[in-house]
């Protein structure tokens, strides 16, 4: 199996802090910002970065429906870890400061991806779109956080 990787960046008009306490806000605002893609979003413990469990369904294509439950860390400063409990999917977010009163979030996510052909064109398409999916999610959190 071969390793697949997403990633989207955007810089934000709003200071590091604020952005990250928006991203680790999963009882309120993370909620708020993800599109029609997510359904079933509930919070299972926690709520407030470390320690959150969080779940919902993710449908990326037509055919392909994730079921999420993801177990949230902050290994270290301006940033989350969101690793699925039910697949080898793991998401990071990072915000590092941009200048003044501005941050850069970068979302990753990767997983083993499927072999043969099968996976072939998963490591091909499926990044293009996530990384779509994602930037809906960095262009609502922009939204919320440059109020």
């Amino acid at each position: 199996m071969a390793l697949v990787e997403a990633t989207t960046e955007r810089i934000v008009a709003a200071d590091p802090e604020r952005v990250h306490a928006a991203l680790a806000d999963y009882a309120g605002t993370r909620g708020r910002l993800l599109p029609a893609q997510y359904t079933e979003y509930e919070v299972r413990e926690g709520g407030q970065g470390a320690g959150t469990v969080v779940h919902w369904r993710l449908q990326a294509t037509s055919k392909r429906v994730r079921d999420c439950l993801f177990e949230v860390t902050e290994p270290g400063p301006g940033q989350l870890v969101e690793t699925d409990r039910n697949s080898s999917m793991v998401t990071t977010w990072t915000v590092t400061p941009a200048g003044a009163g501005r941050s850069k979030v970068v979302v990753s996510t990767t997983w083993q991806g499927a072999t043969g052909v099968g996976g072939f064109f998963e490591r091909t398409f499926a990044p293009k779109g996530l990384n779509r999916i994602q930037d809906e999610v960095l262009a609502a959190l922009a939204s919320d956080v440059e109020k």
